[in-house]
Order: structure tokens, then sequence, then C-alpha cells
């Protein structure tokens, strides 16, 4: 990268593509803006830099074709900061523009993004000064993939592991070089192959703005510390990388999904597509609003200058307006093809089926095109299939592909794990895959993505430790955060020292998570879960960049028990085929096995009686997909007394029992060279526990 000398001089350039592209003759910039009657580029040297070394205003008869402004700068040197800024109209109210000469843009297209000189907050008390907005950076594509490509792993052996890429590795225990950085989480790769894991879905990676917080928040020191809050999405996030400055987001990123791929773990970005950090009138311009506001949002038909808020961050994008669609495909597209990502989990991505004026569509232009795109065909896409304003379509998400966090399957199973009577029928569908949400619509086990908990709400050990939310932490006087937890506390409100409540809530632990690994469908693990991290009874750390929302790696060894554990368990599933369906389970058997695919059973081992209030039991036996496979008898009890079932005997074959969440740890669960034949038909399942038996 050789240092800007200036001025240059400048061709009337191209309106496509969009955003700054080197090439041999120097550096095209264009960007869209349709209502700009002018527009202005200006080159910073670097980060640091308080003032352009050259402001090129563009000519609107050279510079402009159609809806683009641009231009090719001769000779400019890649490592090259710049901004627009935007001439036009301004009449918030009746057209919804929103142009100001005096704001300069970052460019939405921007590859990387540097916010040295940004404080949304300074500008939200002093208003707009001179060259205080984010800047993006023009950078050569050199890299050297070796290889690489996207991985391809069938759906249904996917394992997810949902963390937050600050918080992973920010804590001082976390013992990486660089914490808090895509690098921290490359040097996590042996911890992550050991857990067994088949994808990392990364909590938002897209540049965001960390300021972008309620003032009484930010008063106390907190930052946006989750992310959705995005302007840049086409930038690896700023913070995340060790030298921002340089502009080395896509090599930082890129060596990151490289590693993981050669670890054979793919990677999924949790995107937010569904707003933007201008939020509404109030906030800030940074891109959106000054290049052309009326295109990017949902604006009131009768006063353009109110943002509707179906995702209750201040504004929605307008995501089915064909420009603002082409937009969000072309970013996701380019976050496949060259930055090989594997997939995508879409943010309160039922905003995205609204039409523009925020009614929801039954074909979403955006979701099906999605759906379409050669370029995504190959990758994971999955919905948060509601939004902030009810719009809740799990079941019933538009297309086919897509994969959904299944939110009917979290709370059924917290139901019945925290003991609530008679909902049976609904745990075994969704033990079963969900056919009843997916089957009628033609889609399949693998559009389940099934969790216990997630980055919004309760760790695992809170979820058995708190019947209510503590977040007065987060400044808001306790009002944030979901109130309908569904959860149990045993016995005492937050920490104990009651060995029985310890026991107990480590027993309820192993059933949640036994559980989510022997379901049908996409199993998700949140990030700590599995060494039992805490956050005091925060469920919505979103602000807390600190050590109640990092990951503590203290606990792989003071926990070391329940990482055997979920090792374990995940590696089970795996050894099991039978857990891993593609297709729907029909109750019939395969050829050559003396059992149906599956088989429910009471305690007494005849039918489970379904309309039952009071039932807390439920048995199944899962007969093995092929030859060699062992079947799998599944007997859970979450009364508080103990049963015993009646067991499915086979001629021939005997069980061996491989899991008992009621015991102590190794014998919790039992490695299939460690097993031992059980003499009886019948096996004592303790209250509030779970059993697997394997039979050879």
């Amino acid at each position: 990268m050789s240092k800007p000398s200036g001025p240059y001089q400048t061709r009337p350039g191209r309106r496509h593509p969009a955003g700054a592209t080197v090439e041999e003759e120097g550096i095209n910039f264009s960007v869209y803006s349709r209502h700009a009657t002018g527009a202005e580029l200006l080159l910073y040297e670097n980060a640091h830099s308080r003032e352009p070394f050259q402001i090129i205003r563009l000519d609107p008869e050279v510079n402009h074709t159609f809806f683009s402004w641009h231009v090719l700068v001769v000779g400019l040197p890649s490592g090259t900061q710049y901004t627009w800024r935007m001439d036009g109209p301004n009449d918030p109210c009746g057209r919804g523009w929103c142009f100001d000469p005096q704001v300069e843009l970052v460019d939405l297209w921007g590859r990387a993004v540097t916010t040295d000189n940004w404080d949304r907050w300074e500008r939200q008390r002093t208003g707009v000064k001179p060259h205080d907005s984010p800047r993006a950076v023009v950078v050569a594509d050199d890299y050297n993939w070796e290889g690489d490509t996207p991985l391809q792993l069938p759906d249904e052996q996917m394992v997810i592991y949902e963390l937050h890429v600050r918080g992973f590795t920010r804590h001082p225990s976390s013992g990486v070089r660089f914490p808090g950085t895509f690098d921290g989480v490359a040097a996590k790769i042996p911890y992550l192959q050991s857990l067994g894991v088949t994808h990392v879905e990364l909590m938002p990676v897209m540049a965001f703005d960390v300021q972008d917080v309620p003032e009484q928040v930010w008063d106390k020191g907190l930052t946006n510390y989750w992310g959705y809050s995005t302007y840049g999405f086409f930038s690896p996030h700023p913070g995340y990388c060790i030298s921002p400055g340089a502009g080395t987001h896509r090599t930082e990123f890129r060596d990151m999904v490289k590693a993981l791929h050669r670890a054979g773990i793919g990677v999924i970005l949790d995107v937010v597509f569904n707003h933007t950090a201008e939020g509404n009138g109030g906030g800030p311009i940074i891109n959106f609003r000054g290049f052309g506001n009326e295109t990017f949002y949902i604006l009131d038909q009768v006063d353009k200058s109110r943002y509707l808020d179906f995702t209750g961050c201040g504004n929605t994008v307008n995501a089915n307006h064909p420009m603002v669609a082409r937009f969000i495909i072309e970013c996701l597209e380019y976050w496949v093809r060259e930055m090989h990502v594997d997939g995508f989990r879409f943010d309160l991505a039922s905003a995205l089926a609204r039409d523009e004026d925020g009614h929801p569509m039954h074909n979403p232009p955006l979701l099906w095109g999605i759906e379409f795109s050669d370029v995504l065909a190959g990758t994971k896409i999955i919905a948060e299939a509601w939004d902030a304003a009810g719009l809740y379509q799990v079941g019933t998400f538009p297309g086919y592909r897509w994969m959904e966090w299944n939110g009917r399957y979290r709370d059924s199973l917290r139901r019945f794990v925290r003991g609530d009577p008679g909902n049976i029928g609904e745990v075994a569908s969704r033990l079963a895959g969900s056919s009843d949400l997916y089957q009628p619509n033609l889609r399949l086990p693998i559009n389940s993505v099934n969790f216990i908990t997630c980055h919004d709400g309760f760790t695992l050990q809170d979820l058995v430790s708190y019947e209510h939310k503590h977040n007065q932490a987060n400044g808001e006087g306790n009002r944030d955060g979901c109130s309908h937890n569904l959860s149990w506390n045993c016995g005492i409100e937050g920490e104990s020292d009651d060995p029985e409540i310890l026991g107990l809530r480590r027993r309820q632990t192993r059933n949640f998570l036994g559980l989510l690994f022997l379901s049908q469908g996409v199993p998700m693990l949140l990030a700590g879960d599995e060494v039992l991290r805490t956050q005091g009874g925060n469920n919505n750390v979103w602000c807390q960049d600190n050590e109640t929302g990092w990951f503590d790696w203290t606990l792989v060894e003071r926990n070391g028990d329940m990482l055997r554990f979920v090792r374990e368990l995940i590696a089970f599933r795996k050894r099991h085929p039978s857990l891993q369906r593609r297709r729907f389970l029909t109750g019939q058997p395969r050829e050559g096995s003396q059992l149906p695919d599956i088989s429910w059973q009471d305690t007494d081992g005849g039918p489970p009686q379904w309309d039952d209030p009071d039932s807390q039991t439920l048995g199944f036996t899962l007969a093995g997909t092929e030859a060699g496979e062992e079947d799998l008898q599944i007997l859970i009890n979450m009364s508080d007394k103990p049963r015993t079932f009646a067991l499915q005997m086979v001629e021939g074959r005997s069980w061996y029992p491989a899991l008992d969440t009621a015991r102590e740890t190794p014998k919790d669960i039992v490695t299939k060279e460690e097993q031992k034949p059980w003499p009886e038909d019948s096996y004592p399942v303790a209250a509030r526990s779970l059993v697997v038996l394997e039979s050879r």
C-alpha cells in the first residue's frame, strides 16, 4: 500500500459494481442515491487523518447514470479511506427525503470500515461536525484461500454452536493472544473440535455501532455488545479485528474461516437486515438515510418522517423494495463467494416478509430471492421466524428450504422439564421433528433448529436457577428482557450452597441437554451451556461487554463433568443415524427390522395416555436406520417421583444402559465400550430424569 500523494485525476467511472473497486487504472467508486442532486467523494490518507487530502465533486452530467453516482480516481492506492456527501432535497415529512450536504456518509458497499472519528453521542449532543463519520477503506482482493471452499455438510448432521466473537475469548482466562477477535475464535478451534460441534453460529459480525444504546445505558458506561445495530453490511466489524486501521478486516475474518474449515467446522453468520443503526428520526444519519431514506426504510405513508417499527429498534428496513432486496441478496452472495461463509441466521426474519406499507406478504420477493439464488444454493439459511410486532411464522415461514429457530420446541421442552403436566403429546411431536409444524407445508425435520437456550434469554444454568429476570444492571429498571421464561429455580432463587438443590439443578441441565440431542431436527447449543456459564439471572446481556456477558474459561475445569457429558452426548448423537433423520418418522418398520421406526410407550409398555392432564412421563423406542445400528429405548420421567418403565424386548437382543441423568459423572453417560447389559425387562427411572438404552 503506497501513500496517497494527490490530487488525483479522475475519469467518469461506471455505475457497476457498487462500492470501491480496484481496477488497473485506479479505483472506481459507485453508490446508489436516486433523488440526490449532487455528490462529493472525500479521500483520507488513513484512519487518523482529520482532514481529507482531496474532495472530488461529481458532475451530474458526467458522473451520474440512472440512480448511481460514480467516478474513477486514477492511480489511487488501496488503503485509502473515503466518505461520501450527498446533496438534494430535504423533505422528511412529505417525500421522506433526508439529504444533508454537511453529513459524511459511509459507503453502503464498503468492504472495510473504520470508526476512529465516529462518536454517536457527541453528534447527538452537539450536532454534525466536519469529518466526524465512520469511513470506508479501499481494499484490494489478493487473499490466498489455499483451496478453501465453503463446507457442504448435510443438514441432518449439523450441530450448531452459537457464540459471540468478542465474548467467547475476551475473559482474562481465555489465554488467547488477541482476546475478543476473529483470531481469538480461531485459537479456540481445538476446544470446538473436542466438543464435536459442526458449525459455529456467530452473533453479528458485520460492522455495527457499539454506541447505539439508550442514553441512560450509555451514561452507565455500557455499550451495544451483541451487535444488532448494523451499518456496514459488507464489512467485518472493526472491533473484532487486530488492526482495523490498516484495513485488514477481510484478511482477519478469512483467516478465521479458513482455519475453521480446515477443522471441519462451518461458519454461520447471524445477520441483521431487519433494521439498521440509524434508529428512528431522532437517530444519526450514517449512510442509508443520507443516500435514500425513502428507499431503504418503511415509512408512514401519511407522515414520512415517522418510521414504522416492527423490530423494536426504531426502524424497519424496506426489504422488499427491488433495490433493497437486490442489496441484501448481493450482500449475502458476497459473504458466501468472497468470504466463504456457510450460512446465515436471519434476525427477526419475519420483518423481512413485510411490504412497503408494513403488511405481511404471502410471497415476499426477498425471501424467495434468497431461496432461489444460485450462489446461496449450498448455504444454510435459518430464520428467526417472528418479529417484534407480533408476526409469528414458526412452521409457516415463506419458502421451503428455510430452516427455522423452533420457538415452539423451546417452550414445550421448558414446560415439560420444569414439571408442567399434561403436554406429552406436544413434547412427542417436538422430539420427533415437529411434523405438525412442517409436514403440512411439504417441509422436513431438518427445517427445525431445536434449542433450549440462545443468546436471547437465560443461559441453561440460569434457566434452572432463576424464575425471574434480574436485569437491573442494564440501566432500564428491569423492564428489558423477556418475562415469560418458563424457568424453574429448583427451590431457591439464584445462587445456593444447598447440595440437594445444586444436585437437582445439575440433573435438570442434563435433562435439557439430553432431550435436545435426542430430538429429530438440528440441535443448537449456546456457547458456555456445556460448562454451566451463568449471567447471574440477567436474561438480556445485550449491553454487558464485561464478565457478565463473557465466557469464563475457568469453568472448563470447574465444571468438567458437564463438559464431558456434553461431549459424549454429541458423540452419541453422531453415532446414531436414527437421531439424524432427514425424513419424518412413520411408525412403520424398515425392511429387515423387528421394530417400527418409532413407537411410543407409557410406563407399562402400552400406548401413552396422550390426553392425561397429569402425565409427566413418556417413553419411546427408536429403531436403527440400517443393519448394525443399535435401537434406542428412551425413558423420560419429569415427575417428582420415581417410575419404573417396562422395556420393549426384542428377541435375541439385550438393552445396554447408555445414559442416566440421575447418576453422577462418569456414570451419567457411558461409552459403548463401557456399557453392560441390563438383566431385567424393566428399568427404574428416578424422579426428574432421563434414561437411554441401546440394544445389541
